[in-house]
């Protein structure tokens, strides 16, 4: 039983479900102190539910000089747990079966934050004159609706002048073994919620209504066949993709008076939010519409080049582990998207992701020490 075996546990035990945090903020920053770390805790968000945040830094021998300052980042908070009868095991009692470990958490991203501050542990003690220095940037709102954590932190960061040059998000990454794949981007986010007036009328006496189906449907067929952009070596080509389509009361001879759809851009550093929201605005007014848009940008592109973030952690995994990782921009978003905005080189890594979010979610017992040693062996290659 491992240091970040024994932490892995003790973090997947506090049932820290969106927005709460449940205490693993401060098992993490007593570790921490306990090496030299200062400790800031950071709540944001409404008095009844507020948002814990935790940012720790170690300033190295190197700081006045310039020398890097390397983020580990992540979260906290887990997604609800489902129907419990499901679970084989109890959520939040850590549990083995045929060499997992499982618990809500365990995978997204539990695992990750254990073997990051275990990792901080072990470079302290071999470095205790490192140059460089190191930072966590924890939240409880990731999972959540992600309004008062990662972006508000980042905002105090700016305010105080504070310089990142590398962070490390523990998201879970790898995809059949751990090590097999880094996050070195991601797509941007851009939803959207359409309103098409009509008239409502009675069904029978269309010339006395303006059905806002009948009208908007080529405008929509329109858009689900157009080329935003045909992407480039890092992402793929930008999507655009209806979620949900409503309209009508709920009697079938009443012609609505309203359409209302929701659709996402998954987009690409080749398009922006405005250039996407001036296209769609202008294809709508083409067709004649009557509408209106509320927009929201989840999320801008992000994208890290091969440099030393990259090459020292896939030097790190490949004598780990022995693996050539692969760089990846797939997935969805995390809070990487507001770390890049005030840092240069993000790049995200962590378990093998098959489980999370599901019932049972577990991890490998056998990746743990291995994560916590990549995570190790980056801190030594950039800032020992």
């Amino acid at each position: 039983m491992t240091a970040t075996v024994r932490l892995t546990e003790a973090l997947i035990a506090r049932q820290s479900v969106t927005p709460a945090d449940h205490g693993c903020q401060d098992l993490m920053a007593d570790r921490l102190r306990a090496i030299g770390f200062e400790c800031q805790t950071l709540t944001f968000g409404p008095q009844d539910a507020p948002v814990t945040n935790l940012w720790a830094i170690k300033r190295g021998t190197g700081h006045a000089t310039g020398a890097p300052t390397l983020v580990f980042a992540g979260h906290t908070d887990v997604v609800p747990t489902g129907p419990l009868d499901q679970w084989s095991s109890p959520p939040f009692v850590p549990s083995y079966r045929d060499g997992l470990l499982y618990g809500r958490g365990a995978a997204d991203m539990k695992t990750s934050l254990a073997a990051m501050v275990v990792a901080s542990e072990e470079f302290v003690a071999a470095h205790p004159q490192h140059q460089g220095s190191i930072a966590f940037l924890i939240t409880s709102d990731e999972e959540g609706p992600s309004v008062d954590g990662t972006v508000k932190v980042c905002e105090w960061l700016q305010e105080r002048g504070e310089r990142l040059d590398a962070c490390i998000v523990g998201e879970p990454t790898s995809v059949k073994q751990v090590g097999d794949m880094i996050k070195n981007g991601r797509r941007g986010s851009l939803s959207g919620k359409l309103r098409i007036k009509g008239v409502q009328g009675h069904i029978a006496y269309p010339h006395l209504a303006r059905n806002p189906i009948h009208l908007a449907a080529p405008a929509l067929a329109e858009l689900t066949t157009i080329v935003w952009d045909a992407g480039n070596d890092h992402f793929p080509p930008t999507s655009w993709q209806m979620s949900n389509i409503h309209a009508g009361t709920g009697a079938n001879n009443v012609i609505p008076g309203e359409l209302v759809i929701d659709f996402n851009f998954r987009f690409s550093t080749e398009s922006t939010p405005e250039g996407l929201q001036s296209q769609v605005e202008a294809l709508l007014q083409r067709h004649g519409l009557d509408f209106s848009i509320d927009w929201t940008v989840g999320g801008r592109p992000f994208l890290t080049r091969r440099g030393p973030l990259v090459d020292a952690m896939a030097a790190a995994i490949q004598s780990v582990t022995g693996i050539d990782t692969e760089l990846s921009t797939t997935g969805g978003t995390s809070d990487g998207r507001f770390i890049a905005q005030i840092c240069p080189q993000v790049v995200e890594f962590g378990p093998v992701n098959a489980s999370i979010h599901k019932i049972d979610e577990h991890v490998a017992v056998a990746d743990i020490e291995p994560l916590k040693d990549i995570y190790k062996q980056t801190l030594e290659r950039l800032l020992a």
